[in-house]
């Protein structure tokens, strides 16, 4: 009877276990998507000049964001590889060597010359350099994700697994706020020569922050249990594809949505209101960083209310909230008032956290457990494609061509329209937990088997 008590407190994770799981994957999450997003706000602001020179600041704007879009079309790779090892060889080593990956890109792009020095040889360098960190992060998202959740009660999923969706406003907030304090200690000279390289140097101090957390955490519980059941799939990816369609397919199109609505409300509206607009680059910043700074407290707070009320409930109510926003949101700006932009982008994000918030829990329980890292990496990374990729190309495009707001705000309510779909293909929380229970029971009872 004590070993069996023994093995049943194996099988549960201790709180303090679960707390630094949910810590592991915040922060990890947060320092990735802090290279990530220092890269997007510099294709704003910086980039275009230093390394797509053009007489037309909207034609480099557009090719600074298209090695933006790179960054996403280049994490299907990331969810193909490190997917499929995470349900392979385990959540642990994938996460340390997605982390280690990102963090060497985006140092490197802190020490990359400007055109002006190395001519065609600079952009090339960045688009490979952006190429590496969508595979860091296209292998990141789903491990981060089933890192937190795995540790914590299933019927809690949506709260445990809301720590991997605090990281993108978190890193967004570091980088962001890194930039604008650079923006207004240094010169607009100096801030264009070097002060932008800085926030990407930071990295490595920040890498090396999240590889120690990262490397004192063990494995989870139901990767554990696999392991033990000796249930590891052998062919993850045909098998997501053959076998969870539907699953897979719901997965991607609910992604969509809140993938072009954060895009719009971190990415080009900096853009829309410094050229469009006017205002300067602190102001766009100081309405990004408001917003964003909201979002870490939102977000896991609507995780929460997820496991209370029905997940695809609260997620379509704020996916149809997302593609009406818009509408009012440039009527409210039209006349160039600075309160009027942060309360537009902070509307935004804070809807925008209502559908973030349960994502996570709501993709990872489409797929089972034995499957859960591959199909929610491949679900992640394939609706960025349609998704965050192409969304601030299609904004300027949009813009440059219609010289109006409205294409805008009816691309987004499309996008809005295709999570939508999504959420109705999708299955609730019940089966997955269902899933998770029986997992967790088979690992229980195998030390009282092996007693007897």
């Amino acid at each position: 009877m004590q070993y069996t008590q023994q093995g049943d407190q194996a099988a549960s994770p201790s709180r303090s276990g679960i707390r630094r799981a949910f810590f592991a994957s915040l922060t990890g999450t947060a320092l990735e998507w802090y290279d990530f997003a220092v890269y997007s706000a510099a294709a704003a602001l910086v980039f275009g000049d230093l390394f797509f020179p053009s007489e037309d600041p909207l034609t480099g704007t557009l090719l600074a964001f298209s090695t933006y879009a790179v960054g996403y079309v280049s994490r299907p790779l990331g969810g193909f590889v490190f997917g499929r090892l995470g349900d392979v060889i385990g959540r642990k080593k994938v996460l340390i060597a997605t982390l280690v990956l990102i963090g060497v890109a985006t140092f490197a792009i802190g020490l990359l010359p400007a055109y002006g020095t190395a001519g065609i040889v600079a952009p090339i360098s960045l688009v490979v350099l952006r190429f590496a960190q969508g595979v860091g992060v296209g292998g990141e998202w789903g491990g981060a994700v089933l890192l937190s959740s795995e540790f914590g009660d299933p019927r809690r999923r949506g709260f445990y697994a809301s720590a991997a969706q605090i990281g993108p406003p978190a890193g967004n907030l570091l980088a962001n706020g890194v930039l604008a304090a650079l923006g207004a200690l240094l010169t607009e000279h100096q801030f264009l020569s070097w002060g932008w390289r800085v926030a990407f140097l930071l990295s490595g101090v920040l890498v090396a922050f999240g590889l120690w957390i990262r490397t004192k955490l063990e494995e989870t519980p139901v990767f554990k249990a696999m392991e033990a059941e000796q249930t590891r799939p052998e062919a993850p990816i045909r098998e997501v594809f053959t076998t969870q369609p539907r699953a897979l397919c719901a997965a991607i199109l609910c992604r969509v949505g809140p993938d072009v609505l954060y895009a719009m409300f971190t990415v080009f509206v900096l853009t829309y209101a410094t050229d469009r607009l006017g205002m300067s680059r602190g102001s766009a910043l100081t309405a990004v960083l408001v917003g964003s700074s909201l979002q870490i407290f939102l977000i896991p707070l609507a995780g929460a209310l997820s496991d209370r009320v029905n997940r695809r409930l609260l997620y379509g109510c704020s996916a149809i909230a997302a593609g009406v926003w818009p509408f009012a949101f440039f009527l409210l700006i039209d006349g160039g008032s600075w309160p009027l932009l942060v309360f537009g982008v902070v509307m935004g994000l804070v809807i925008h956290s209502f559908m973030y918030g349960p994502q996570a829990a709501f993709v990872a329980e489409q797929f089972s457990p034995r499957l859960r890292y591959t199909g929610s990496s491949l679900a992640y990374t394939l609706a960025g494609l349609i998704g965050g990729a192409v969304a601030p190309l299609l904004f300027t495009a949009l813009l440059s061509s219609y010289d109006s707001w409205v294409p805008l705000a009816l691309y987004i309510a499309v996008a809005a329209a295709v999570t939508l779909t999504g959420l109705a293909l999708g299955r609730d929380s019940g089966q997955a937990q269902k899933e998770d229970a029986l997992l967790a029971a088979s690992q229980e009872a195998e030390p009282v088997a092996r007693v007897r």
